[in-house]
C-alpha cells in the first residue's frame, strides 16, 4: 500500500542511453489533449523543431508522451521551455481579457436604465 501513495513528478524526461539531447520523448503526468495539443501546436512553430507529436499510452492513464526532434544540435528542452512559456501567455491573455469583459457587464448592470 506505501508504494500507492507515492508521488510520481509532473514531468519525466525519457531518453535512450547516449541519445542525442535534440531527440526526447517527455512524459507528462496528470495531463491529457487539452496540454498536448495545445503544446504541440505552439512547439511545432519554432522553425528549429523537425518534429513534435504527443500520445497518450492509454485511456484509463492520464499522462502523455510528448516527443521533440530538433535540427542543428538544438537541446529539446528549449523549445519545450519556450512552447510552455507562450502556451502560458496565452492562457493568461484570455483570462485577463474574460475578465475585464466581466468587470465591464458588471458595471453596466449597476448603472440606472435611462
Amino acid at each position: 500500500m506505501a508504494g500507492d501513495c507515492e508521488k510520481k513528478p509532473v514531468l519525466e524526461m525519457v531518453q535512450a542511453d547516449g541519445g542525442d539531447e535534440g531527440c526526447v520523448t517527455y512524459v507528462l503526468h496528470n495531463e491529457d489533449h487539452t496540454l498536448g495539443n495545445s503544446l504541440r501546436y505552439l512547439v511545432m512553430k519554432d522553425v528549429d523543431v523537425e518534429f513534435c507529436g504527443y500520445s497518450i499510452t492509454h485511456p484509463s492513464e492520464s499522462k502523455i508522451n510528448f516527443r521533440i526532434q530538433t535540427r542543428g544540435g538544438i537541446p529539446a528542452t528549449e523549445p519545450l521551455r519556450a512552447g510552455l512559456t507562450q502556451l502560458n501567455d496565452v492562457c493568461q491573455h484570455v483570462l485577463n481579457t474574460f475578465q475585464a469583459r466581466v468587470d465591464e457587464f458588471k458595471g453596466k448592470q449597476d448603472q440606472p436604465m435611462e
